[in-house]
């Protein structure tokens, strides 16, 4: 495995690159991980696969110094890193990989150049429904006000869905996943920097499902049974209409689809 970064304007971002396979896979996290969650794809689809795993904005040991991630900023990301070292070898076939928060970021890089993609491979991924409050908190100038607001004196949002988990209408998952990154002082700044920070980042599902069908584009829907968080009944909704190319398959897990042990049906996913 290596460790290499990559000089982007102002920023240096962090990479992985693993595994030796014929075909390029360019990996994008989750919320709070960093690229090293992919590793253990090296051991089961290393002969498949060159993988490249990047550690996003404000996450692992990528220092972002530059504006909000831009969709533009990821393709020329993506051209840094799929320049082969032998200028006349022509260009690997690419996979997008992306868990959770990384399938937003998968969807909207397909969207950018859909033609240079040969699959999409989207765990859990997030981007496929609009969340209300992300988008008041990020797309408006009085919701972002008050986000930062809430990051520095966070009592009255812990309290309310304190109160809202118990009359039944946040469930126990929710309830823990945002005690956890409200209740800690640095998590919720870095909550407020990753929020803000990605905030450009928004796939338009409508254009990317015509593109699918114009480029017959492959697309794997990884989903957990027992997911609380990102429901498996939002990618049923973003299938229809592209059928033909896209699959759902749901495993025995949570949100954390992305772990060795589930690796084996993620390889039969990877080589469908």
């Amino acid at each position: 495995m290596e460790s290499f970064y990559l000089s982007y304007r102002n920023s240096r971002v962090h990479c992985l690159r693993f595994g030796g396979g014929p075909a390029m896979a360019v990996c994008f996290h989750g919320y709070g991980e960093t690229a090293h969650s992919f590793a253990f794809l090296e051991k089961w689809a290393g002969h498949l696969y060159t993988f490249y795993a990047i550690d996003l904005p404000y996450h692992g040991q990528t220092d972002w110094r530059d504006s909000a991630l831009t969709t533009n900023d990821l393709k020329e990301l993506i051209n840094l890193l799929s320049q082969p070292l032998n200028p006349s070898s022509p260009q690997p076939s690419l996979t997008l990989l992306g868990f959770s928060l990384g399938g937003r970021i998968a969807l909207s890089l397909y969207q950018a150049m859909p033609g240079q993609i040969d699959k999409l491979v989207l765990l859990a991924p997030d981007g496929l429904k609009l969340n209300f409050w992300y988008w008041i908190a990020t797309q408006t100038w009085l919701g972002n006000r008050f986000f930062a607001f809430t990051m520095k004196k966070p009592q009255w949002f812990l309290g309310f869905v304190k109160l809202m988990n118990r009359v039944k209408l946040v469930n126990a998952s929710i309830y823990k996943f945002v005690h956890y990154y409200i209740g800690d002082a640095e998590v919720r700044e870095l909550l407020y920097k990753r929020w803000t920070g990605l905030r450009h980042i928004r796939p338009d599902l409508s254009s990317i499902k015509e593109k699918i069908n114009q480029h017959a584009t492959p697309v794997e829907l990884v989903y957990g049974k027992y997911d609380r968080i990102i429901l498996s009944s939002v990618g049923e909704k973003f299938r229809k209409n592209i059928e033909t190319h896209a699959k759902i398959t749901l495993i025995h897990a949570g949100h954390q689809v992305l772990h060795e042990k589930h690796a084996a049906e993620l390889v039969k996913v990877l080589q469908s």
